[in-house]
């Protein structure tokens, strides 16, 4: 039985909620949390989990957003200290996609729970455009590629990225060989070095 819970502002409770989730998430994988298994973790009744997140998928949803805001300040932070130069860019995001990856577990664990959720689809498709904004404005001054090329390009370096991060959760690279791999990858192919077709 849940205990009475501390009182908290509902944005306070709401991250109280998500740092539990994420507990969960780590110890028991994305198919452990469910919002009864959230409210017991918590120590809340159902009821304000239920107010919170609604569904399993709006508590996996907002999971998610939360995992990637915090993966997006790591980046801008890496970005503002890096040299301004096409490999040092490419060097920094490389390493903080990976330290995601890496630091992050939980991240992979939430997306795959939400595949084919229609409002996650939604959702994912809109953090990708604006991470691959992101990049490609990083990238512009460094480029010899028109704006739509770079962006195009960024994509494409997503999915690399993700491919790289699935060898690395098999163990069949390392970190450090994946961050090398995706900088390599990066710089290459955004500097405008190919022919922009």
């Amino acid at each position: 039985m849940a205990t009475s819970p501390t009182r908290l502002s509902k944005q306070a409770r709401r991250e109280q909620l998500l740092d539990a989730a994420l507990g969960l998430v780590r110890a028991r994988g994305a198919d452990g949390l469910t919002l009864v298994t959230l409210a017991e973790a918590a120590g809340v009744s159902r009821p304000i989990v239920y107010d919170h997140f609604g569904t399993r998928a709006g508590l996996l949803l907002a999971l998610y957003r939360r995992l990637d805001e915090r993966h997006r300040a790591a980046s801008t932070r890496a970005l503002a200290a890096a040299a301004p130069t096409a490999e040092a860019i490419a060097d920094v995001l490389s390493a903080a996609y990976f330290a995601c990856a890496t630091d992050m577990p939980e991240f992979a664990a939430v997306s795959a729970a939400l595949k084919g959720d229609p409002e996650m689809e939604a959702a994912r498709h809109e953090m990708l455009e604006s991470y691959t904004r992101a990049m490609a404005d990083a990238f512009a001054p460094h480029s010899g590629l028109a704006p739509e090329a770079i962006q195009l390009r960024c994509v494409g370096l997503l999915g690399a990225a993700e491919a790289l991060a699935t060898e690395l959760n098999r163990g069949r690279t390392t970190a450090a060989e994946a961050t090398t791999a995706l900088a390599d990858l990066i710089a290459s192919g955004l500097t405008g070095d190919a022919t922009d077709r």
